[in-house]
């Protein structure tokens, strides 16, 4: 299938490791010109430069820097057509109260203001082109919120609420605004959290009806295909991709 992203640009925040890094890849893999936005600089670089695309210093926590980080890519690639908010979890915590004040605003700023503050400046762009594509990567801790991560089960769900105001405010102009859900993808962060990788497949095999954890790979293939252009009817929706661990409907 032809996902008509053939010299697209997308910014892809957190897309030098793990998933970030998984979507930046398949995106560039579909013909788009590839910028990939983290706090560390070297991984920035090499990121860059494998894609053959752009790559940019960025902290999310920082929020006076989203303007120069979208100047910074538009002058190295064009407009942004595609822009994917891949944001680290916060810190875990198996205390729900346990967490300081700091923590809490660390948190919103990273997970709420720094996605919106893109939004906010990107957005009347894709308008205007009558074309764009916003994904945002959350976790399915939206739909079931998960013990000891209560910094995400309190902010992620909020801002896809804020999403869907500004999907169907975008939709007649020809941009779409999804999420991806993630479940047990096989990231160095969830396998460090299990203790180690056999721990987590184990855990995997015991929880996940597939009986397995997920790849990145999987996952970035629903990722980019939100990104693209036959999914055009497609907006205002999150994809659980969990191999059926949730239960809710």
């Amino acid at each position: 299938m032809d996902l008509g992203l053939d010299g697209r640009v997308a910014l892809v925040t957190g897309g030098t490791q793990g998933i970030g890094r998984g979507i930046a890849e398949r995106l560039a893999a579909e013909g788009a010109r590839v910028a990939v936005a983290a706090r560390d600089a070297e991984r920035v670089w090499e990121a860059g430069a494998r894609l053959g695309g752009h790559g940019v210093v960025f902290d999310s926590d920082d929020l006076d820097e989203v303007p120069g980080v979208i100047a910074d890519v538009e002058a190295a690639l064009g407009p942004i057509d595609v822009y994917v908010a891949n944001t680290g979890g916060p810190p875990a915590n198996d205390d729900p109260l346990g967490f300081t004040r700091e923590q809490w605003e660390a948190a919103h700023r990273t997970l709420v203001l720094s996605p919106m503050a893109f939004l906010e400046r990107l957005l009347p762009g894709m308008r205007s082109r009558r074309w764009g594509r916003v994904l945002l990567v959350a976790s399915m801790a939206v739909r079931e919120p998960i013990p000891g991560l209560q910094l995400s089960n309190a902010h992620r769900p909020g801002l896809i609420a804020a999403l869907k105001v500004l999907a169907r405010q975008t939709a007649g102009d020809g941009v779409t605004i999804n999420t991806v859900l993630p479940g047990q993808i096989a990231t160095a962060r969830s396998i460090e959290a299990s203790g180690s990788r056999e721990a987590a497949e184990a855990g995997a095999r015991e929880t996940v009806p597939v009986g397995r954890l997920g790849t990145v790979e999987e996952l970035a293939a629903a990722a980019v295909f939100l990104c693209s252009a036959p999914a055009s009817y497609v907006t205002s929706t999150t994809l659980l991709v969990d191999g059926g661990l949730t239960v809710s409907v």
